[in-house]
């Protein structure tokens, strides 16, 4: 029998290609610098974290039949992950994520996540078809979501009876993608992992701090939100309460991903049973080392 995977990431998988340099930037600046091309996208990324703690997530997204998808899908099967899930297309090509980087921060960044909308409901197939779940017999596990999926999509999710027994946690993917996750505050379903300038955008609003921030989108109707704010006070907010821990003090090598991190650092804690202050504490460390480029 098949191992079943401890938890599903669906969302974005793509390469991303990423410049860095140790100067500060502003626009037109042409300066020296390291590029890479690493796997990448908002599901993979908390994939690959949950897969360093030990887990065995399924990775549900879409890729193209092309060279950069064989290769994803073999470098994901390397890491650990479960690729058998993800939806092969013929005629779309893999998607991809460019950004530079500078001393102070991120400089721009584009994501080219069409393929992953194109394939829209067909990513779901297994959760609503089988083999993972169905509408009768619902997923029961964890779902780590992302808002590169479009909103009819993820307002789908949210409804779905395919999706009703799992515990979804949901993170927006960029600040420019963060009001598809409405749905969940009208459903009051989910854990919504969103920063500071990702709350105000769901609110309709501006806060000058996470618990703030956290605090209205409970009052919303998230049923749980974890707002980050870089080196500030985060916070994790529901009806049972309010937790607010400040991160470690490092420096800054590199920002993408580091959400991502978070999240999946968060999750894996909770799994082992660390209570809420522990487990915001864990990611926040966890965060840290990946932003001070302790985790390669």
């Amino acid at each position: 029998m098949t191992q079943a995977p401890d938890i599903l990431c669906i969302g974005s998988a793509l390469w991303d290609v990423i410049g860095r340099t140790a100067s500060h930037m502003r626009s037109g600046s042409d300066v020296p610098g390291r590029i890479t091309r690493v796997p990448g996208g908002v599901a993979l990324n908390i994939a690959m974290t949950l897969a360093r703690f030990g887990l065995r997530p399924a990775l549900l997204s879409a890729l193209g039949r092309d060279p950069e998808g064989e290769e994803l899908i073999r470098e994901g099967e390397r890491l650990g992950l479960v690729m058998a899930h993800v939806y092969r297309s013929d005629d779309l090509p893999t998607d991809s994520y460019m950004a530079i980087e500078g001393a102070n921060g991120l400089i721009a960044a584009i994501a080219d996540a069409h393929s992953l909308e194109a394939a829209g409901a067909r990513i779901l197939a297994p959760v609503i078809e089988g083999p993972l779940g169905n509408p009768e017999t619902p997923y029961i596990g964890q779902i780590a979501l992302d808002g590169n999926l479009t909103e009819a999509l993820l307002s789908e999710i949210a409804q779905s009876p395919a999706f009703s027994s799992a515990d979804l946690r949901i993170a927006p993917a960029s600040p420019g993608k963060a009001e598809r996750l409405s749905p969940f505050l009208k459903a009051g379903r989910g854990t919504l992992y969103v920063n500071l300038e990702e709350a105000g955008l769901l609110c309709l609003a501006q806060f000058k701090s996470a618990p703030e921030a956290a605090a209205r989108l409970v009052e919303r109707g998230a049923a749980r939100a974890i707002v980050t704010n870089g080196g500030e006070t985060c916070c994790d907010a529901s009806a049972d309460g309010l937790i607010a821990e400040r991160p470690p003090e490092v420096l800054v090598t590199r920002v993408t991903g580091a959400g991502d991190t978070f999240m999946a650092a968060h999750i894996a804690a909770e799994r082992k049973g660390l209570s809420r202050t522990e487990a915001l504490d864990f990611a926040l460390e966890t965060a840290a080392a990946h932003v001070s480029g302790e985790i390669a």
